[in-house]
């Protein structure tokens, strides 16, 4: 046990989140820097507060959809360098991270859109995937081999978690017969729930026999959305449905004596976890699946972890907005005792209301503090004990990836964007078990979205991350204290317009560290 001296700074503020809604993110997506009505004047204090303790990381990661099917087959050379950027936890010679050390690597199973080729009537052949399960009804285990290499290359790297997820049943359990719905209604009969949950079993066991442990299934995405157009696979489910479809994983787990858990329910937006809003049937899900008293519970199946996950799609903006949806949401989960939260798929998309614009490959530092923030009211305002990015791997001209590729199946150029780095600035230093604590700030006027710090100390107490997102033109000023005690920063972290996660080697005590203008920065702190 750690004994330290409990020092109270009468003059800090509490810091962790921004509570007052009447700020404005002052830095637009389109590179136009606003000044700050009120320029930092003053060094500001940040104190560590180790008795406000919160929720404990599980993990940070990403999606391997739907490039890793043709990146994970590409030359050596070049997957390895990628797989190491989104994996590694070692550093260089210069101690700067050679990676962003996710910590759970997502599995897209899919529905065997990709056999049926233009058939499937899904557009972009990218967005088409294989099938492990073929059409005689039979397994076919080369199936998804360039998926299977990445999620290797994690295991190897010392990722600890993965988790498979699917947009659709298998095509030969739909109705349509496709991999996406024609009408807006469940693509998947109830009297297919049993084969539907096999299958996932199935899978399970079969990437076990290829070395891979399986610890999370995820078995519908986004059942708010109609997934009619043929955009990609995909099908809406009702709260009944998705209950019914829990319960046969469940029953297909034990049956086939695996320890997998299963997590419920990838919503398309967080609002549906706490409110009905515009999709009957398919809202409120906190107290749908964990309420004892729902016709649709499912809290006590056995394989069901103590979860519940959603997308922060459409919910990032305003800042006051977000920051608002997400109260709502943590007072939903305190509902029930127990529950933990994954924001489990984000990428930057829409007009988010002229801050930032989805549309467009954008490899620089704005769109890179936007993720920054949204990570930073996701873990402390919601509460998330996990935070998942949507791909990992992008062909598109959008700003949905961390690694941007060349559009070519078998060979081609890859490039890192900052959104990657801002990324590591979370995963590659709050490893799972660390838990986020409070922070106090030395003044008021500092609580602004311009402005943002968390911190998580590790299990045993002796190492603190402290998390900066400077988005304003000024550099700012600030000094650490440990519960009112000066602390010394180990090491500091940058990823700004020119630096990508770099280290700045430092040993102060009490003094002064300068966090650069419009970057994101980790500090460590040890005692």
């Amino acid at each position: 046990m750690i004994i330290r001296r409990m020092v109270k700074m009468k003059t800090f503020f509490k810091g962790s989140l921004f509570l007052s809604c009447a700020v404005v993110y002052a830095c637009q997506s389109s590179g136009q820097e606003k000044q700050m009505d009120k320029p930092f004047e003053e060094t500001i204090g940040i104190n560590l507060v180790r008795d406000e303790a919160h929720q404990v990381i599980e993990h940070f990661g990403a999606s391997d959809a739907w490039s890793g099917q043709f990146v994970g087959l590409w030359p050596d050379q070049k997957r390895n360098a990628i797989a190491e950027l989104l994996f590694s936890n070692e550093s260089d010679e210069k101690g700067n991270p050679k990676g962003i050390g996710l910590s759970l690597w997502r599995f897209n199973v899919g529905a065997g859109s990709a056999e049926q080729g233009e058939k499937s009537r899904i557009r972009d052949e990218w967005r088409r995937a294989e099938s492990f399960l073929s059409s005689d009804g039979t397994y076919d285990w080369g199936k998804q081999a360039g998926q299977v290499w990445f999620a290797k290359a994690a295991q190897e790297f010392g990722v600890k978690k993965l988790l498979i997820f699917s947009n659709s049943p298998p095509v030969s359990m739909t109705k349509s017969g496709k991999a996406f719905a024609d009408n807006g209604q469940s693509n998947l009969s109830e009297e297919n729930y049993e084969a539907f949950g096999e299958y996932l079993a199935q899978v399970t066991k079969g990437l076990v026999e290829k070395g891979l442990q399986v610890d999370y299934i995820s078995p519908v995405n986004e059942p708010q959305w109609d997934w009619s157009d043929g955009g990609q696979e995909g099908t809406p489910f009702r709260n009944s449905e998705i209950t019914g479809i829990a319960k046969a994983v469940d029953h297909a787990l034990s049956r086939n004596k695996l320890d997998t858990k299963i997590d419920v329910a990838e919503a398309g937006k967080i609002n549906y976890l706490y409110e009905q809003a515009d999709k009957e049937g398919r809202g409120e899900q906190v107290m749908g699946f964990f309420n004892p008293e729902s016709a649709d519970f499912i809290g006590d199946l056995e394989h069901l972890s103590n979860t519940i996950s959603a997308h922060s799609y459409f919910t990032t903006s305003p800042y006051e907005s977000a920051v608002q949806q997400r109260i709502n949401l943590n007072a939903a989960l305190r509902k029930v005792e127990g529950l933990r939260y994954w924001m489990s798929e984000y990428c930057i998309l829409g007009d988010n209301g002229g801050e930032i614009n989805g549309s467009g490959r954008d490899m620089g530092i704005n769109p890179a503090l936007y993720l920054a923030r949204v990570i930073h009211n996701d873990l402390t305002v919601s509460g998330a004990s996990a935070w998942h990015w949507w791909l990992a791997i992008s062909p598109y001209d959008y700003k949905d990836g961390l690694i941007y590729i060349d559009k070519e199946k078998e060979d081609g150029d890859f490039y890192e964007s900052k959104m990657l780095w801002a990324l590591g600035n979370y995963s590659r230093f709050i490893r799972p078990g660390y838990q986020r604590i409070g922070v106090e700030l030395s003044s008021k006027k500092q609580h602004s979205p311009e402005f943002l710090v968390s911190a998580y100390q590790s299990a045993d107490q002796k190492e603190v991350i402290l998390v900066l997102v400077n988005s304003g033109v000024k550099d700012v000023k600030v000094t650490i204290s440990d519960d009112g005690v000066s602390t010394s920063v180990k090491s500091l972290y940058i990823t700004s317009k020119d630096k990508s996660l770099e280290s700045v080697k430092t040993d102060t005590m009490g003094g002064d560290v300068s966090i650069p203008a419009r970057s994101i920065v980790t500090l460590v702190t040890e005692n």
